[in-house]
């Protein structure tokens, strides 16, 4: 493993909120037990969270598997530090956060939010107010989870720098799902499978590196469009792949905000 992949994981979000360091954490609640072992979740809640309150819940997607995750960046991805700051933001932003371990990403995010809706009461979390975010390779998984059926408690997703649908027999999210090992349970799905009351916030790096990435975005927000899906679009130019965790300037703050502002808003009203 280089020392470059290393210091990825160790790469904080550059937008702070003044309220961050002061929100609860609940580290490896179990919420599934695998052939593995245990699977478990981080809970971040607000700091003036009482036990007697339920908050609605952010839950950030993941479509690796632990131990490819592991061999590739050396760490869960629910132990990167970036995942850690969102977390912290997101409580900070009064909603509750939710990272988690995996082994099988497809079977278990659904097993995730089947375990948070049915303990919500002691978990202090809003059952039918939760929404998911989701970037790059990861995008995949949590588009799938917005097309099973049953999803109304699901009010948003917000995908930065997303991997997205493989529209009109395009194959670059496909071919990165083998080349980085991403799980792409969308593969043959189409805008249609989508539900068209759910708000997407996709935000466009202009420079991103990735191969294909921004070719199977662009794809996307234009049939998007054309079905009149409820889209909040904003494309940063110069931006590179993981622009929240590398470009310390005031329009990385300016999107971070806006994202929490929206989670916020769908959530919370």
């Amino acid at each position: 493993m280089s020392n470059e992949a290393q210091a990825i994981t160790k790469k904080r979000v550059v937008y702070r909120l003044p309220n961050e360091d002061a929100v609860t954490i609940r580290r490896d609640v179990t919420y599934r037990q695998s052939e593995t072992g245990a699977l478990t979740m981080d809970i971040y809640y607000p700091p003036d969270f009482s036990g007697g309150s339920r908050v609605p819940a952010v839950i950030f997607v993941s479509g690796y598997s632990d131990p490819g995750f592991q061999k590739m960046l050396g760490c869960k991805l629910k132990e990167m530090e970036s995942y850690i700051s969102w977390g912290k933001l997101t409580a900070a932003s009064n909603l509750v956060a939710i990272t988690y371990s995996a082994v099988d990403p497809v079977a278990d995010v659904g097993a995730l939010v089947d375990f948070v809706r049915q303990n919500a009461p002691t978990l202090g979390i809003d059952q039918d107010r939760i929404g998911i975010w989701a970037c790059s390779g990861n995008a995949p998984n949590a588009l799938s989870i917005l097309m099973k059926q049953g999803r109304d408690h699901m009010k948003f997703a917000v995908l930065l720098y997303p991997y997205l649908l493989g529209l009109d027999g395009h194959t670059g999210t496909a071919e990165s799902a083998k080349r980085f090992g991403f799980i792409n349970p969308c593969e043959g799905k189409s805008i249609e499978d989508l539900p068209h009351n759910t708000p997407l916030f996709i935000v466009r790096a202009g420079r991103d590196e990735m191969p294909q990435l921004n070719e199977t975005m662009d794809r996307f927000l234009s049939r998007a469009l054309s079905s009149n899906l409820p889209i909040r679009f904003t494309n940063y130019p110069t931006a590179p792949h993981g622009f929240d965790i590398f470009d310390d300037s005031k329009a990385t703050h300016e999107i971070v905000a806006s994202i929490l502002a929206f989670m916020r808003l769908q959530l919370l009203g």
